[in-house]
Formats: structure tokens, sequence, C-alpha cells
């Protein structure tokens, strides 16, 4: 109703338009009385043409505002759904990870197809259709009142079992409904992951067992199916049937009644209205399941709608500065390559990338600690490792950096700045991230680079390519740096797809640097070849490297050797293997890195 009342006048005009349809609807029965009392029986057919001729005007004024009506709805309509998945979408891009990691991707693209698909349906046609036939209800009932209050009566207790009727068979529905709509939106979740998966599928022989837990899903959304459809399919039978028997009675009362008073022509408008009463009743019984359905979905759109946004109280902003003679710096409105922190006072903050972590315990809920009193610095400029079994929280460190996620206890500075108080936009805009799981976007080659910095020039693209060892084989693509990629570059191998996201990385040109097994898609001959450009990339940043080969790290600054969530060693390459511990196991082949 909100997104409705955003189109005031013309929702004014509709019901203006609604009214005048009703009226002509209702009075167009009407005329059947003077028809046959005044024209037909006395066999007046020059008056009678002209009776005609007045219902005719009357059915041809109803049928115009109709179609007025209706065209403007389906306008109303298709502009609320474009704006509700405008919305929908705006919303996702705040919402946390967290809510990503707890639902399919499937299920919540089916809020975007399905769902969203049955709130233009009702908005298309049952909104305007249901007030429509409300009115015309209303006005018929005012009119069989005036023309028969005896079988009126008699009319209203079959009214009466008519609705007593939508509204058992109405409940059932809804909840049916609503099933149904979750059921499709778990469907559309493992077909998705199953299409992903394909692979995988393939390789472990799990088509079997793939296809049960699909026909189980499918059979789950059956049933909801069918229980929705056939509470919904029983409605109009049932309407109809109660309204042929009202009709019969009707008849024969009205008959006997006709006989006495000689009123023929009433009795035909009444036979008629009683025709036209249930007609609404049975229309708003149909439209109620289309509503219905479309209250499921909108309940699950706007589930996420209402879901909480991403928390970002910061106020501390990356702006570009410039370095003025004396040394202070003030603001700039262009590319000087240099940054700064500024804060609410005003004051800046050069951005120099240094990194600490003191005490921080994090876990993804209450429950389950993942990280446990970790303390670590990295100066600008250093390069820091993690080094450790898989699930020892390599990445979560790193993850923490982006404030992807909310620290229990403790503090992560930021060149002295809490990141809880700096933008989040700011803090990622100041962050580059390549990580093991490639994702290229539909578009060019260059576009994909670029989406690291989307004002980089062809040639600071074609730079951050050769820096990343990605030149070569995008040369000899069919259109260099215009081939255009899709299905996340599915033509690509894994290893250029891999170098694509450091070249991206190397575009956005940040101060600090996270690969998380950056190079493990990258065979160690290609890894030699772009050795020299990854120094050129970490040179002069603060760099956090997450790698399974040892050989990688050597040249850290320091290595953080984890396991279960707490740092167990630390040191350079050299140190740790004079510990002979967890580290010096690692590197002579002593253990493996689960």
């Amino acid at each position: 109703m909100g997104y409705l009342g955003r189109y005031k006048a013309l929702l004014v005009i509709v019901v203006i338009l609604l009214f005048i349809s009703a009226a002509c609807s209702v009075a167009g029965s009407y005329l059947i009385k003077p028809l046959i009392n005044d024209y037909i029986l006395p066999g007046d057919f020059i008056g009678l043409a002209k009776m005609l001729c007045v219902m005719a005007g009357v059915y041809v004024v109803g049928a115009v505002c109709s179609y007025g009506y209706a065209r403007i709805m389906v306008h109303v309509a298709q502009n609320i759904v474009a704006k509700l998945r405008v919305d929908l979408f705006n919303k996702m891009q705040k919402l946390p990870l967290k809510f990503f990691d707890t639902h399919t991707h499937g299920e919540l693209m089916s809020r975007y197809t399905n769902d969203i698909e049955t709130v233009s349906e009702a908005l298309n046609n049952s909104f305007a259709s249901l007030i429509s036939c409300s009115l015309t209800f209303v006005g018929t009932v005012m009119m069989m009142i005036v023309l028969s209050p005896i079988l009126t009566a008699i009319t209203a207790v079959m009214l009466g079992v008519m609705l007593l009727v939508v509204k058992t068979i109405g409940g059932r529905s809804r909840r049916y409904f609503a099933a149904q709509q979750k059921a499709i939106g778990a469907v559309n979740g493992y077909i998705e992951e199953m299409i992903e998966g394909q692979k995988v599928i393939k390789v472990f022989n799990h088509e079997d067992a793939a296809k049960a837990g699909f026909a189980g899903l499918n059979e789950a959304y059956r049933d909801a199916a069918t229980r929705a459809q056939a509470y919904a399919g029983a409605m109009m039978p049932a309407m109809g049937n109660l309204s042929h028997i009202n009709y019969a009675i009707t008849c024969c009362i009205g008959g006997l009644l006709a006989i006495r008073t000689g009123d023929l022509g009433g009795l035909s408008a009444f036979l008629q209205y009683t025709k036209q009463v249930s007609q609404p009743i049975t229309q708003i019984s149909q439209q109620v399941n289309t509503i219905l359905s479309a209250v499921a979905g909108a309940e699950r759109v706007f589930e996420i709608m209402e879901a909480e946004p991403e928390v970002d109280d910061g106020k501390v902003t990356l702006e570009r500065v410039k370095e003025n003679p004396d040394g202070t710096l003030t603001e700039a409105n262009y590319d000087t390559g240099a940054w700064a922190w500024k804060k609410p006072d005003g004051s800046l903050v050069p951005l120099r990338g240094d990194v600490r972590f003191d005490h921080v315990v994090f876990g993804y809920d209450d429950r389950k600690i993942i990280l446990h009193d970790i303390s670590l610095f990295a100066k600008p400029g250093q390069k820091i490792a993690f080094v450790g079994s898989t699930g020892a929280g390599k990445t979560t460190i790193t993850s923490l950096i982006n404030r992807f996620y909310e620290i229990q206890s403790g503090t992560i500075t930021y060149d002295g700045i809490n990141v809880r108080d700096i933008q989040k936009d700011s803090l990622r805009r100041s962050l580059g991230v390549v990580l093991q799981d490639t994702h290229l976007f539909t578009g060019t080659v260059a576009d994909n680079i670029r989406y690291g910095r989307l004002d980089a020039t062809d040639e600071e693209v074609e730079a951050a390519a050769r820096l990343a060892g990605a030149d070569g084989f995008i040369r000899h693509l069919p259109d260099g740096y215009q081939t255009v990629l899709t299905s996340e570059g599915g033509s690509l191998s894994q290893g250029e797809r891999q170098l694509l996201n450091i070249a991206r990385a190397a575009c956005a040109n940040p101060p600090v640097l996270i690969l998380d097994e950056a190079t493990s898609s990258i065979d160690t001959r290609t890894e030699k070849l772009i050795e020299k450009g990854m120094d050129r990339l970490m040179a002069g940043r603060t760099v956090f490297v997450i790698a399974h080969r040892l050989s990688t790290v050597r040249n850290s600054k320091a290595i953080m050797v984890l396991e279960q969530g707490s740092i167990i060693e630390r040191g350079d390459h050299e140190d740790l293997l004079a510990q002979h511990g967890r580290y010096y196991q690692l590197y002579t082949g002593q253990a493996e890195l689960a």
C-alpha cells in the first residue's frame, strides 16, 4: 500500500472510473424492468428501440471505463514492480555478508522472479477487480432491496453461506500459498547450487544423489502447490453451484410473487441481479487467491527489505590530498596519488597502511569462537604472512580487516584509527583483495580489470595487466582487451582468471593488499614468471599473504602460524626454522597443511 500511495492522482482516476463502470453495470440490469413493463408488454416498438439504444450507451460507457482503469493499473503496477526490484536490489547491497552466508543464491533469486511476479499479477488485475466487484456487489444489493425486499432476504441467506465458504476455503488457501512460495524458493536454490557444482557432481558420480535431493524438494513443492491450487480451484465450483441453487429458489418464489403483482419486468431485473450478485463474490474469491499468493510473495520480499542492514557508524572518511610546501596536507579534488583519513574534526591523517590487531576475539556467533586473543601488527610496507591448517582462521583475519564481520572484543586499528570509526566504503577503498575464488563479471576484459578503479584509463589497465603477467594471454584473445567474458570467464583457464583478479587489484593501486591464496590456481612455472610483477605490486604496500606454498612467504617480514584460531608461532622465516616448531615441520615436510 505504501508503494501504491505514490500514485495517488492516478488511483483517484482509477476509483472514479471504477465507480462509473460499476454504476453502468448495475444500471444496465435495472433497465430491464422498464424495458419489459413499459415497452415489450404494451408492444411499443419505437420506445423499445430507444430504450435499447440507452442500454447500449450505458454498457459502452461502462466498457470504456473498464478499459481505462485496466490500462492505468497496468502502468501503475509495472512502475511499482520496477521500483520494488530496484529497492530490493539496493537493500541487498547494504546487507552484511553474514546474510548471504545463510541464504542460497537461488533462493534469493526466487524473490526477484517468482515472488515479485505474484505481486505484479495481483497489482495488474486483482487490485482493481477487487474494488470493482465490491462496488458492483454493493450496488446490486441496493437495487435488489429496491425491487423486492422479500427476495433480497432469501438471497441474503445464500450470500451468507457463500461468504462462509469463501472464509473457510480462503483461510486454508493462504496457508498453502505461503508454503508454495517457500517451496519454490528451496527448489530454485537447489537447482542453482547443482548447476554451479556440475563438475564436482560428475567427478564424484553424485548424479543419483543429486536427483534424489531434487526429487525430494520437487515433491514438497508439488504437494504445497497441489494443496494451494486444490483449494483455489474448489472456490469457483462451490460458488457456482451455490449461485445456481440461489437462482432456482429465487425463480420459484419470485414467480409466485410476480403472478400476484404482475410485475414481470421487476422479476426479470431481480433475477438478473441474482445472477450478478454471486458473480462479484465468485470473482472476489478468485482474486483473493491471487492476492493471497501475492501476499505470500510480498512477505518474502519484505522479509529481505526489513532485514538489518550492515552497520556502518563510521565518521572517518578517505579523501584525496595534496602535500603543501610546509609539509601539511589539504584536500584535493583531483587525483594526486595521495590519500588521507579525514576525521570528524576536519583533521587529516596520512594513509600509510599501519594495521594492528589488539587482543581480538571473533566468532560468527557467540557460541562458536573462531579467533582467540589475536594480537599482531603490520607496519607500512611490511609483508605479513599467515600459514596454518584449513580452518585455522587465516582468511577470517583478513575478512576482519575489511570489516566484513564485527568482532566480539578487542580492537583493530588502521593508521591509529579504530576501523569501527572509519566508513566502510572508505575503509574498503583503501584495501585491495585477491581471493582464492575468482569472480569475473559479464563484460570486456578491460572492464573486469577496471572494476578495481572505474576511472582507470586504457593505458593504466594495460599496465596493471603487465604487472600481473596477464598481458601476454590477453593479447592472444580474439579481441584482446575488448574480448567479452561471460559465465564468469568460462572460456579462460582457472589460472588466467586468477591473473585477471591480480590485475584488478593492481589497477586499484591500494596501500594495503590482501592476497588470499592468490597464486593457488597458478602453476609454479607461471608463478615464477609473474614473481617480479607481484614483487612490484607489493612494493611499498602493507601486504597480508595467505598461502599453502611456504616458498611464497619466505621473504615475509613476519610469518604467523595459526592453529585452531590462535597464533602459536611468529617470526621471520629463519627465526621459525630455528624454533624447530610447527613451521619447521611444515617446511621440512615432517607435517602437511591439512
